[in-house]
């Protein structure tokens, strides 16, 4: 009996079980086998072999994946939004390998990766669906592109494909924290009331992976699924868009229930209709921040400013102008919304907002 029919049975097992008290062990414990399963597909049959892969050198300042099925537009939006041609024709599968293109936005350069559609069962190597998803997971974001005429069902089948390769859409990191151990048992413990799992399931599920001796503290109530995800410390949490494509051959009145849904935006890469606004909720997505440097005397350098991840303190911003500047450091003036006046003087700790002027004063 192969993986895949390992993993129809297990899938057939939980569909046919009711969900209630009773069986919530039951359904635990085959939640993981599942997982384990799952696992053991995505890794290479042999060591040493080295897959089939689209090979695309990390550029820009962030990472972008088009994923989508054949036949949605993926390759038109690159086409529209990058100088790079990617071939574009009405019949499915006209892109067959990786075809990377740079958008230029506000100052940065986001590398927009076009590949081939995916089609269902892709999680299981069809249609060179692992490929396709070994590149999604290396992105900081997926651009999902979806087919407007087709209602919610392509939605639906194409994040069950990426949760079965173990890429999380739109969430966080559940906050379990977990630690395997030389001995002493299972320590259980949790910081808040806990209504979906219970001690006896969390044992049998790290029966299941054999762990006998670890230690778990929730810190919030998780599911077994998210418990499952902590275990396999193989997921990938990505933000996600929602680009609903072809709005040009549907309703008004369809068009908006669409765009009003959380993490969509509707365009027509045809007409060349919103694509400002999508290109405006991808730099949200990314999180990415504009800094300006000033020379002492100077007006700031606003033409090339540095472009650095949100949150990043005075000490990355230092490594982005040159590695030995963070050891001669002194300390450094700030204009803009990070600081309560201007210029203010500030140490390696201060956390920089988008579009603040810096300069750095060295010993």
């Amino acid at each position: 009996m192969g993986i895949l029919d390992k993993i129809s049975e297990i899938e057939k097992e939980i569909a046919r079980t009711q969900k209630n008290k009773a069986t919530e062990y039951h359904l635990g414990v085959l939640k993981a086998k599942l997982a384990k399963y799952r696992a053991q597909l995505l890794e290479p049959s042999k060591k040493g072999e080295k897959g089939e892969g689209f090979d695309v050198l990390k550029s820009g300042d962030a990472r972008v994946a088009l994923i989508g099925f054949p036949s949605v537009g993926k390759s038109t939006l690159l086409s529209t939004l990058t100088s790079t041609h990617s071939e574009a024709a009405s019949y499915e599968f006209t892109t067959l390998t990786c075809i990377p293109g740079v958008v230029e936005y506000k100052g940065a350069n986001i590398q927009l990766l076009d590949l081939p559609g995916i089609i269902e069962g892709a999680s299981q190597g069809k249609g060179r669906g692992r490929q396709v998803i070994a590149v999604a997971r290396t992105a900081d974001v997926v651009l999902m592109m979806l087919d407007a005429t087709k209602q919610d069902v392509q939605r639906l089948l194409l994040e069950k494909e990426l949760e079965s390769v173990g890429i999380r859409l739109n969430k966080q990191k559940p906050n379990i924290y977990f630690k395997v151990k030389k001995g002493g048992g299972i320590a259980f413990n949790s910081t808040c009331p806990l209504t979906r799992v219970d001690e006896k399931l969390v044992q049998m599920i790290l029966h299941e992976y054999k762990i006998f001796n670890a230690e778990v503290l929730f810190r919030e109530d998780c599911t077994a699924d998210e418990l499952i995800d902590v275990i396999s410390a193989n997921r990938v949490y990505l933000p996600c868009l929602y680009v609903y494509n072809k709005i040009d051959q549907i309703s008004m009145e369809e068009v908006d229930r669409i765009a009003r849904q959380p993490h969509s935006v509707v365009v027509s890469c045809n007409m060349k209709l919103n694509l400002d606004y999508l290109l405006e909720r991808l730099w949200e997505y990314l999180a990415l921040i504009r800094v300006y440097t000033k020379k002492p005397g100077q007006p700031p350098d606003f033409d090339d400013g540095l472009i650095l991840r949100k949150g990043v303190t005075v000490e990355h911003v230092c490594h982005a102008i040159h590695r030995s500047l963070a050891e001669t450091f002194k300390y450094a003036l700030v204009w803009g919304t990070s600081t309560k006046y201007s210029p203010q003087r500030v140490g390696l700790q201060h956390i920089m907002h988008d579009e603040d002027v810096i300069q750095v004063i060295k010993k």
